[in-house]
């Protein structure tokens, strides 16, 4: 009915109060307790059961915001949040996120949107060249890049681009990774129909990092039996410890062997903006296919995935369905790239835009300034862990430390929820070789010294009351 719809001096004013809202909100997260406070249910149970029957004042949504909803956000914004992996955001990819949703557009062809598909693939490579990935993966060679709304799609579309080259569904068909790969891929499988006994986890050494010669050998014994090898999925930066795969030497056995190789670099894959970190990129010249997280450590929110391959044909053979009423002349003449052939979904949101307005308003030179401070601040964490009696670094990697209670798994569990119970700081968990391991991951965007100072008081402060004791803290 006419005058339902939001007009444009009300939308003005209702957006002016909304920006100012997020304004105050990145102004004060940092004072808010960082984990949730709330009882399962307790949210659901102050809404009301049924929509309402009329609509309701932009006023009324936003005090019900402050009111039923911020009582049970995690802020994941929180310079003191430390735990699973930054998913960053920051002012210009928020106004990049504002001005896609009110540009509504559709990307699924050049021909809906032409700027939507030019612009992600200039970004793209801007994006490519800061992080020095291989020519092969450029946008204007035979591979390509695409923005993917998560690292967990691109590692199930690199499958299926892999599955195609190799000729399509066949129970033969045998892929490859470690444990610590990330549980996307194991979840990619299941989507694609592989059975487990298709899937063979190949064994770490020392570091947590997957061994080429166990890898030589668990191909060697599968065609053997009649099998048939095809993807390799390495890790640049696993989700528990960091560990880097031997990329290089993973990836001459891809080449000698025939099968594809993905590398997942979804954090760690950002520190390559800094030269001196860029020994992440070691082997990717022979990479068939690698992912990026940019909501993760380049300040841009959730979900910008950029996603490389060095045969475009593989992934759009894999993906690409011809419906006529999609049927336009700039997609029969072969001269224009549609991203729904390199995708699951067909519809596209205009994602570019907010890595755009980020690459713009940090350049090279903000990037990597923050970059580097996270990683130092990770290196000075450390080096307090290990003047400490009462802790161990277990690992310690770019911007992730790994660390343990001497006392045992149960201390470190209790140091841990203690911490995340007081509000003034958040972790996350994993178990290295069976121990029971907390996580330190510095990469918030407005995380600082005294931040990671503040994790580390409250730290020894728990470790303390938990364990009993109290031996000299360093000063950090």
């Amino acid at each position: 009915m006419p005058g339902h719809h939001m007009d444009p001096d009300a939308f003005r004013a209702h957006g002016h109060a909304l920006v100012e809202w997020v304004a105050r909100y990145m102004e004060r997260v940092e004072d808010l307790p960082v984990r949730s406070q709330v009882a399962p249910g307790e949210v659901r149970s102050r809404l009301p059961a049924s929509p309402p029957e009329r609509g309701e004042p932009f006023a009324a949504m936003l005090a019900d915001v402050d009111d039923v909803v911020m009582p049970g956000l995690t802020h994941w914004q929180s310079p003191s949040f430390f735990g699973y992996f930054p998913a960053n955001t920051s002012g210009p990819s928020i106004l990049g996120e504002l001005l896609s949703a009110g540009l509504g557009v559709q990307g699924m062809l050049w021909s809906t949107g032409p700027a939507v598909t030019e612009l992600e693939s200039c970004v793209l490579d801007w994006l490519r060249q800061l992080l020095d990935l291989p020519d092969r993966l450029a946008v204007d060679g035979p591979g390509g890049a695409v923005i993917a709304d998560s690292a967990s799609s691109a590692n199930l579309c690199a499958l299926l681009a892999a599955r195609h080259r190799a000729g399509g569904h066949d129970p033969s068909l045998v892929a490859y990774s470690s444990e610590h790969t990330h549980s996307s891929v194991e979840k990619a499988l299941r989507i694609a129909g592989f059975a487990a006994g298709q899937v063979r986890h190949v064994p770490v050494d020392g570091t947590h990092a997957m061994r080429p010669a166990a890898l030589a050998d668990l191909i060697a014994a599968d065609r053997a039996a009649g099998l048939r090898p095809f993807v390799v999925f390495a890790t640049v930066g696993t989700t528990a410890s960091m560990a880097i795969d031997p990329v290089g030497a993973l990836g001459a056995i891809c080449t000698r062997e025939g099968l594809w190789l993905h590398v997942d670099a979804a954090m760690a894959g950002a520190a390559a903006v800094c030269p001196e970190l860029r020994g992440v990129n070691d082997g990717l010249e022979r990479a068939d296919s690698y992912c990026v997280d940019a909501h993760k450590w380049l300040f841009t929110n959730f979900d910008c995935t950029a996603f490389y391959v060095a045969d475009r044909e593989a992934l759009t053979g894999a993906l690409a369905v011809q419906a006529e009423y999609l049927r336009n002349a700039a997609s029969d003449s072969g001269a224009v790239v549609d991203y729904r052939d390199w995708q699951v979904p067909l519809g596209r949101r205009f994602r570019a835009l907010k890595l755009w307005f980020v690459l713009r308003h940090y350049g090279a030179e903000g990037l990597r300034h923050h970059i580097r401070e996270h990683v130092g601040l990770a290196g000075e964490l450390a080096d307090w862990v290990r003047a400490d009696a009462r802790f161990v670094v277990v690992s310690a990697t770019l911007n992730l430390v790994c660390l343990a209670h001497r006392g045992g798994d149960a201390v470190s569990q209790a140091v841990l929820e203690q911490v995340n119970a007081s509000g003034a700081a958040f972790l996350t968990h994993a178990r290295l070789d069976g121990r029971y391991v907390l996580r330190v991951a510095i990469g918030q965007t407005h995380t600082e010294r005294r931040h990671v100072e503040g994790l580390w008081r409250v730290l020894t402060e728990q470790a303390d009351a938990v364990a009993g004791g109290s031996p000299s803290r360093p000063t950090a």
